[in-house]
């Protein structure tokens, strides 16, 4: 069975985010000066094949860990769709 994965990495929140603050920046540049705080992460979906939601869920956590985030500066979510 196919199962369908996202997941999403983001910078560990305590941890400066260069990319956000170029974001703000531009917003605020923009006239937007109601947005208080930005954080740019990763998107990224995958199609596993796997016997279980379970099983997807571990190959992708294991991809994660082995390639898609790092772990000293970054955390990730993985969802099932």
């Amino acid at each position: 069975m196919i199962f369908n994965v996202q997941i999403t990495v983001m910078p560990l929140k305590d941890l400066l985010d260069p990319q956000g603050k170029a974001v703000l920046g531009g917003l605020e540049n923009l006239g937007i000066h109601s947005v208080k705080d930005v954080r740019v992460g990763k998107n990224i979906t995958m199609a596993v094949e796997a016997d279980s939601a379970e099983a997807a869920k571990a190959i992708a956590d294991s991809a994660s860990k082995q390639l898609l985030a790092n772990q000293v500066m970054e955390s990730y979510e993985i969802t099932i769709l």
